[in-house]
């Protein structure tokens, strides 16, 4: 007897999100009124859950979402007991006073079905299963869902581990390399943040997705692992380079980009989605709007839009840091620079994106303080 897996193409080397469309499929085929599987990713630094995939296609009310965790006690509630949550009629839902609950409203879902997801014993997000229809959420519905639902954890654990595996290998070549590099810690912290807030910004013009966004914010700490070639007397130095040693630290940029090549190879990570991301922010983040920049000299759009937002948080972050050369400038003093390198050096967008969440900026400063030691 001939059968065709319904689950056949999660073996395929095929992004996450077509993954999760697939087993939506699947799901369908026993379960025709679940409309929409949807991944939420949990910031244990900052408390903050973030929407990352869904199913639906256009049909999505949560696109470019975040929100603390603890402003949603329906979902904390969840993580507490360890057991998942079933709505069957959302308007009967209480507690459902927050923005998501009212924007899964509007878009006419009636009943949800939500599970924790866990690695280790550790939460890192949710799984959620939606539905236009009430009451649809039985106990022989649930049993089936339960299997889909860890199919998708599992999924997306092997995603973030692979993403882990090369950004902890990196960062424990750098630790052990330069040790005494300034650009270290929470400098990487608030930066990635910053450039998640420039390209959660920038995404209805772009249409960027959560699956890009979330690869920018997991990616852009790594954006100087070419430093780790560059000779301590160089790297460290206190004062200004000369010409020729100035021509070797620009070398970072490309030698972070044969660094990433490699490790890719060698962790057998080469079939990792969205590393080409990974690869632009390493290679072209100190590319020029106006074609004067490194290595390559691009010019405006030519530069990957992942490197343009990486590099006016990297400025950003430069300019309001404490570093042995120089004393921390103040937001007002920051952004004056960075309109004036706006449409030379950085991208006016971008520019503009950051400036406009200053409010987000002041939360991810105070979140990310340096230490005495910087």
């Amino acid at each position: 007897m001939e059968y065709q897996d319904t689950l056949e193409s999660l073996n395929k080397n095929i992004p996450l999100r077509d993954k999760l469309v697939h087993t939506h499929r699947a799901v369908e085929t026993h379960l025709p009124f679940i409309a929409r599987i949807a991944i939420a990713l949990y910031d244990p630094q900052t408390g903050v859950l973030k929407t990352y995939l869904h199913s639906s296609g256009d049909d999505d009310p949560l696109s470019h979402y975040q929100a603390p965790l603890r402003n949603a006690p329906s979902l904390a509630a969840i993580i507490k007991s360890g057991k998942p949550r079933v709505i069957n009629n959302m308007l009967t839902f209480e507690g459902g006073q927050q923005e998501h609950t009212h924007r899964i409203g509007r878009q006419g879902y009636a009943a949800s079905y939500t599970l924790p997801m866990f690695s280790n014993g550790v939460f890192f997000g949710f799984i959620f299963f939606n539905s236009y229809d009430t009451d649809v959420f039985t106990e022989t519905v649930l049993n089936q869902l339960d299997v889909f639902g860890h199919v998708v954890s599992l999924m997306v654990i092997n995603e973030l581990s692979n993403m882990r595996s090369l950004m902890g290998a990196i960062s424990t070549a750098t630790h052990l390399a330069h040790q005494r590099d300034p650009e270290t810690g929470t400098h990487l912290d608030r930066m990635s943040r910053y450039a998640r807030l420039i390209a959660m910004a920038l995404a209805p013009v772009h249409q960027l997705n959560d699956d890009y966004i979330e690869h920018i914010f997991m990616y852009s700490p790594l954006h100087d692992i070419g430093k780790i070639g560059i000779p301590d007397h160089i790297l460290l130095k206190p004062a200004s380079l000369t010409d020729q040693e100035m021509l070797v630290m620009q070398t970072h940029t490309q030698r972070g980009r044969v660094m990433i090549d490699d490790l890719l190879v060698n962790f057998g990570l080469d079939t990792l989605q969205h590393v080409n991301i990974l690869r632009n922010i390493a290679e072209y983040h100190h590319e020029a709007v106006n074609g004067q920049g490194y290595p390559k000299g691009l010019r405006g759009g030519a530069i990957p839009l992942e490197a343009r937002i990486v590099a006016v948080a990297d400025v950003f972050d430069a300019l309001t840091s404490r570093r042995p050369y120089k004393d921390a400038w103040t937001n007002d003093e920051a952004f004056a620079t960075l309109q004036r390198l706006s449409g030379e050096k950085l991208d006016s967008d971008c520019v503009n994106a950051l400036i406009s969440n200053r409010t987000e900026i002041e939360t991810i400063q105070e979140q990310f303080r340096e230490s005495v030691a910087g």
